[in-house]
């Protein structure tokens, strides 16, 4: 495994760069977080993007830091700032995609595509499938309508050698500028098409489902050279000090591409955005620290759900929705028929280019499979559908033998799926291709051995583009199939519904906790952690007021249910699609609005309003994005602003204050495992105090910051409510890891330390290199309501005197101290022995 070999983080702290909040801002709000105690600042990515866009991802110019951040000369001015301070700075880097923008010039290689077609030396840049149908030409599906429908709005500026339509300008081919319109548009390297063209024609790459951004080949040396100069410059020149690298699974080869960039970086820390399922680990061999985290964050989320109780509300949900098996009623029946709609429908196109080549590959070999098209297109979606990861590493050999059992299982099921055995063959193909292998190519020492003009030459170059496309669409196909329709179909526990999360089972106990830990530890003690992110659906803290209902599902039944029926005799409020007519919603709004703690109407509606219908359209039950229905839309909108956010939400305040104490002792637990903890934690902006959020936009609002609050609390000020508490919660840790790094670090060790006592479940504590343990307090509702701690206490290591670091008061160390004792002013304790 390559560690990096540069200084790690003790923490880093996220911004969200944006129009409204540039390098600039970032400048200014330098001391108040040194003076909060992170290492790093966290930027979202820098390099010139669209024009107006709020979070950067759609680049257009490797070669130039975004002017409306404030540019290189910004970038490099909040670099020495931050330097200043003793901070550095770690950059959101996106390798897989570009935008398509508009206009088009804005990306300047793939405008010379659009001229000059696959002549042209940045064709080389860009994932297209020249032969992809449409004539050799790169569909560009950007008409509002039907070709013929939109030919009025075409305009031709021979004198600029451009066609525009509407607010998009594309550049025409040399020597086509006199034809007349329709042999013009036939006479172009791309091909205009209706937007809806896109999901079963579209011939280039594009990240998940966004024709807006096309694929980059960064595989190719010479494009990851020309993508890669700008940043590897700024970090040889000392401004850029680490990378978080965006959604590393659309790459042909993420270890390989890891490897050049850790030689290019001279080893910087690295983490990437790589989501893992279930028991699945990060490759071995890749050249980074590790992930961005979520991996963490199911962890420590899963230490405050209730097994019980989230099982028990789950009976409360399918009573109140009664949803169909496969529409929200179980979790894996969801999530099939969710995958089962997004290959079929969404990636169409993607489907299809493998179908073409495992068809080329097929008739090429010596015993020719007679594969039909229709039974290859079913043996991948089959296939493809059963993956229980976001997609497999044939080429890495750490994981190997891992991914080819995985693939086995899956095919297994897929051949269930055909009638005719013979048939079920295609099952084997798709299969084999995908680990990149080929039973009859010959060896290397026959004949030309595969090179040259030969068929086996030819089906090398196919196979690898196969297993390289089969594993890209596999990542597409999950993200759009759990995270972004089945968490959506399935609310029964909004807190569970996050990346890297396991709704059909979201409680973990401390044992898969700590097992964790010590794993993260052993293997990639410099990973990242995060509990917030630009991407959650929900911030941290969201998450854990709605976590809380698992411990009392009964009470959440009766609330939810008065509301409801209040719902029903309410002028207005039972509108066609949005309450009692459509429960699901129902139950996800009100659960939104608990999570949220919106106050009545106004502010609160404006922002759950939004998220609700946004979860309305990504489950695309009864709405969706390219289907929508007025009708229904305004109706959900309508039943937010008179239900949950109106004054039938009244029950929600009253349970939001009967319920304080025990979100209290989630968020201020959630917050010190994940900043203790092994691997290195992520902030996102404003966290360190009590933020709510929902999915963006709401959660990528400009950052704001108090850095008055925290001199209150250097001043010795008591907190004044949670927020304040876990400020000073959050710079108390902060400042004790950049103080001790070692205790953290690479070189650190992990404990874990048992109460003991008949209620040793809701205590977690550890300890780090022998100097800290942190203990929290978990499902403190249900310890209340069992009686309290009791006699369970906590034998603290030996030596100390340990100090609580929040209160100053000492404790011995090696003894029994009752846990009443140790958590007498607060949920959390963090003790240090100096």
């Amino acid at each position: 495994m390559t560690q990096p070999s540069s200084p790690s983080p003790t923490a880093t702290y996220r911004l969200q760069l944006q129009p409204d909040f540039p390098f600039a801002a970032a400048e200014r709000a330098v001391p108040h977080l040194a003076e909060l105690g992170v290492s790093h600042l966290h930027l979202s990515p820098v390099l010139e993007s669209v024009p107006g866009s709020t979070h950067g991802y759609d680049v257009v110019d490797h070669g130039a830091v975004r002017a409306e951040l404030g540019g290189e000369r910004g970038l490099r001015q909040l670099a020495a700032t931050a330097r200043a301070h003793g901070l550095g700075l770690v950059v959101d880097l996106v390798p897989n995609h570009m935008a398509v923008p508009q206009p088009a010039a804005l990306n300047g290689p793939l405008w010379e595509v659009l001229r000059d077609g696959p002549a042209s030396p940045y064709a080389r840049w860009f994932d297209i499938d020249w032969d992809g149908g449409h004539d050799g030409r790169l569909l560009l599906p950007v008409l509002g309508g039907p070709l013929g429908d939109e030919l009025p709005h075409f305009v031709v500026a021979a004198g600029d050698g451009l066609l525009r339509y509407h607010e998009h300008a594309f550049p025409l081919r040399p020597g086509t500028e006199e034809l007349p319109l329709p042999r013009l548009l036939a006479s172009q390297w791309y091909r205009l098409g209706w937007w809806r063209l896109a999901r079963s024609e579209l011939n280039y790459r594009r990240f998940f489902t966004i024709s807006e951004l096309i694929g980059v080949r960064v595989e190719d040396p010479e494009v990851f050279d020309a993508t890669h100069r700008t940043v590897l410059r700024l970090i040889r020149d000392g401004v850029i000090d680490g990378l978080r690298i965006d959604h590393p699974d659309g790459l042909v080869d993420p270890g390989g591409y890891l490897a050049r960039l850790s030689e290019g970086t001279g080893g910087r820390w690295t983490v990437v955005e790589k989501i893992l399922t279930g028991d699945e680990r990060l490759p071995a061999s890749w050249a980074c620290a590790g992930t961005t985290g979520y991996d963490a964050l199911r962890h420590i989320d899963g230490l405050f759900v209730c097994p019980q109780g989230s099982g028990r509300l789950f009976s409360h949900y399918r009573d109140f929705v009664t949803p169909l098996a496969d529409e929200g009623g179980d979790w894996e029946e969801t999530v099939r028929r969710a995958a089962y709609e997004v290959v079929t429908h969404d990636l169409a196109a993607e489907v299809e280019r493998l179908v073409r080549t495992a068809a080329r590959i097929s008739g090429r070999a010596a015993r020719p499979g007679d594969h039909a098209p229709w039974a290859l297109r079913q043996a991948l979606r089959e296939l493809l559908v059963r993956l229980p990861v976001y997609r497999p590493y044939a080429a890495d050999a750490t994981r190997a033998a891992a991914d080819a059992a995985m693939l086995g299982r899956a095919a297994a099921g897929a051949r269930g799926a055909f009638r005719v055995p013979a048939e079920a063959r295609a099952v084997d193909l798709i299969h084999d291709l995908a680990l990149g292998r080929w039973p009859d190519e010959p060896d290397e020492r026959d004949g030309d051995g595969g090179h040259g003009d030969s068929p086996y030459g030819a089906d090398r170059a196919d196979r690898a583009d196969f297993a390289a496309r089969f594993a890209q669409t596999a990542s597409a196909l999950h993200a759009k199939s759990v995270e972004d329709t089945a968490f959506y179909r399935y609310p029964v526990l909004l807190s569970a519904c996050e990346v890297g999360g396991d709704p059909g089972e979201p409680a973990l106990g401390p044992d898969a906790f700590h097992a964790y830990c010590a794993r993260v530890q052993r293997d990639r003690p410099t990973t990242g952690t995060v509990l917030s992110t630009h991407d959650t659906k929900r911030s941290a803290d969201v998450r854990a007021r709605i976590a809380v209902l698992s411990e009392c599902p009964d009470r959440w039944r009766d609330v939810l249910g008065s509301m409801a029926e209040a719902a029903v005799c309410g002028a207005g409020s039972g509108v066609d699609g949005a309450g009692p007519a459509d429960p699901m919603v129902s139950w996800l709004a009100w659960q939104t609005a608990f999570g949220l703690g919106a106050p009545a109407g106004g502010a609160g509606a404006e922002r759950v309003a939004p998220a609700v219908l946004k979860a309305a359209r990504e489950a695309g039950l009864r709405t969706s994005w390219t289907e929508p229905r007025a009708d229904y839309e305004e109706a959900v909108t309508e039943f937010v602003h008179s239900g949950p956010c109106g004054p039938l939400g009244a029950p929600l305040a009253a349970l939001d204050a009967e319920l304080a104490p025990f979100v209290r002792a989630n968020v201020l637990g959630a917050a010190l495992l994940h900043l203790t903890m092994p691997g290195v934690p992520d902030l996102y902006q404003g966290s360190e105090r009590l933020h709510t959020a929902l999915v963006d936009p709401d959660n990528r609002a400009p950052a704001r910051f108090r850095p008055e609050l925290l001199a209150e609390l250097d001043g010795g000020a008591v907190p004044r409510d949670l927020s304040a508490e876990k400020l000073r919660l959050t710079a108390t840790a902060l400042r004790l890891r950049r103080r001790r790094p070692e205790w953290f670090g690479a070189a650190a060790s992990y404990e874990p330390v048992r109460a003991e006592g008949p209620a040793a479940d809701h205590c977690v504590a550890f300890c780090r290199s022998g100097r800290v343990v942190p203990v929290l307090t978990r499902l403190s509702l249900r310890l209340v309501e069992t009686g309290g701690w009791w006699d369970t206490g906590l034998r603290l290591p030996p030596g100390g005197p340990w100090r609580e670091l929040l209160t100053g008061r000492e404790v011995p160390g090696g003894a029994l101290v009752g846990l009443s004792e140790l958590l007498a002013d607060a949920p959390v304790a963090l003790f240090a022995a100096e």
